[in-house]
């Protein structure tokens, strides 16, 4: 698909004006105003359109023949912390390649309101599988830290977070996550293939994170919080590190934790950083110890337990949620993995980012974040192999760049639920639609509504005493304002 990017812009523009004219109680929208629908849709055109607008008119007993979605602004949950994605090497350098205009155009179709207002982004602690090969901050032995030095990054990954940060149009929420301690510091001595840290150097790994953010926020680019390790359970072919849930629960209360409180003061700590199947007993552990709870501010999960054959486990973060209330969950990356160019237009690649954060959000989520924003016509660069897809790619032949239906499906939600916002109760009638709604900060009410079904279908949007009829088309994802 060609680039639509800038004409999705100026279809979009007329958002902000619509926003001061309409009217809103609540969340309950008074008779006769009328909700903006935007809308993106298999075999059409339509990607983030602006394709009408519904009516609302009184709202009576529905009947079982129909399909409605129902929302209840008074029933509010959790706070939303923001929406984005990974700022990687990998990314940092495709970005490198574009053109200044090009650079702009990306960085406006991610960052800016005008494309897809991000909030969030995330960054590694020293290298990743996505970057062009294995690297540390200090010299290879070097317990005191004193080689320590961000160099490497300067050349790519920090200019782009920096140009992203100017570019965006919300405040950004930056967190940083390490996949593997230097060698020297582990058992198997190989920052690849797993292994642990070793216990001699727990303070020395805790005290690189403070090194690692201080030498980050000196460069202009505060950081919101860190998680503790990548994927701690599993053993990858790359960048890779293992902790049991009673060995990260230790570190976070014995170094980790004092460590960042004492030199960094309220920097929010995320643990587990990891798939969901196991989060349920890694919070037991961790958040079931007040000493090491208390430096815990939630935790991560990323979507790939179903390489197991299973289905995606939503249900995990409810009991999570139920059991430990005052913790915050975010997502902390997810990708569609097996890079195959001929399928940069697979639909049900969007339609798994829809599903799964429609489902993550009514389950408690109040963070979510992609992985790579971008990555080449080969999925990378990714020094083990480990080729997937992004949102956005660049074919770095040609320099044109790349919008998969998955950019346009995690806009429905990025562009229009603006962080602070609320979670609002919305559930729908038939199992074809799934549904999620927000409240903003300003008042305005946000239902994202997803039919994956083959069939075009006509619904009830129910709030309160009032209703709006509205039609989606098969394959497609709508966003409702009003």
């Amino acid at each position: 698909m060609k680039n639509k990017f800038l004409g999705i812009a100026l279809a979009l523009m007329s958002l902000h004006g619509f926003a001061q004219q309409q009217k809103n109680t609540g969340g309950i929208p008074a008779i006769g105003t009328k909700a903006t629908v935007y809308t993106t849709a298999m075999d059409t055109e339509l990607r983030l359109a602006k394709t009408g607008e519904v009516l609302f008119t009184d709202s009576k007993q529905p009947l079982e023949t129909e399909f409605s979605v129902f929302v209840e602004p008074a029933k509010t949950f959790q706070t939303i912390l923001g929406i984005g994605g990974a700022i990687t090497d990998a990314s940092a350098e495709v970005f490198a390649k574009l053109t200044p205009a090009k650079q702009k155009e990306f960085l406006n179709a991610y960052f800016s309101n005008e494309g897809i207002g991000y909030s969030i982004i995330r960054t590694t602690i020293h290298s990743s599988d996505f970057s062009s090969g294995s690297y540390t901050y200090i010299k290879e032995g070097d317990k005191s830290l004193r080689s320590f030095s961000i160099d490497h990054d300067k050349k790519y990954r920090i200019p782009l977070i920096k140009q992203a940060m100017k570019a965006a149009s919300n405040k950004i929420t930056f967190y940083v996550s390490p996949w593997s301690p230097p060698a020297f510091m582990k058992d198997n001595k190989n920052m690849l293939r797993g292994g642990k840290l070793l216990p001699e150097h727990y303070q020395t790994w805790a005290d690189y994170y403070v090194k690692f953010i201080k030498a980050y926020e000196k460069e202009g680019m505060p950081v919101w919080g860190l998680s503790v390790q990548n994927e701690p359970m599993a053993t990858q072919t790359w960048e890779s590190c293992i902790y049991t849930a009673e060995e990260e629960r230790d570190f976070l209360k014995n170094y980790l934790g004092p460590t960042i409180r004492k030199e960094l003061g309220d920097k929010k700590i995320i643990v587990w950083d990891h798939n969901r199947d196991l989060m349920v007993q890694r919070a037991n552990v961790i958040f079931g110890d007040p000493e090491a709870s208390k430096y815990a501010w939630g935790m991560g999960f990323h979507w790939y337990e179903t390489w197991a054959g299973g289905k995606p486990m939503f249900q995990n973060l409810q009991k999570v949620n139920e059991a430990y209330p005052d913790k915050h969950l975010m997502f902390t990356e997810g990708c569609v993995e097996k890079f195959d160019a001929s399928r940069y237009q697979h639909w049900p690649n969007g339609e798994r980012y829809g599903e799964q954060m429609i489902n993550d959000f009514n389950n408690g989520m109040a963070g979510w974040t992609d992985w790579n924003i971008l990555l080449d016509e080969k999925g990378g660069p990714n020094h083990v192999g480990n080729f997937c897809f992004a949102p956005v790619h660049v074919d770095t032949r040609t320099g044109e760049i790349i919008y998969t239906p998955s950019y346009y499906y995690i806009g429905h939600f990025s562009k229009f639920v603006q962080p602070d916002a609320k979670r609002v109760s919305t559930a729908a009638s038939r199992s074809q639609l799934q549904s999620t709604s927000f409240i903003n900060a300003n008042g305005k009410m946000v239902t994202v509504v997803m039919n994956s079904s083959e069939e075009k279908i006509t619904y009830n949007l129910i709030i309160g005493t009032t209703k709006a009829v509205a039609e989606i088309p098969p394959h497609a994802i709508q966003t409702l304002i009003y």
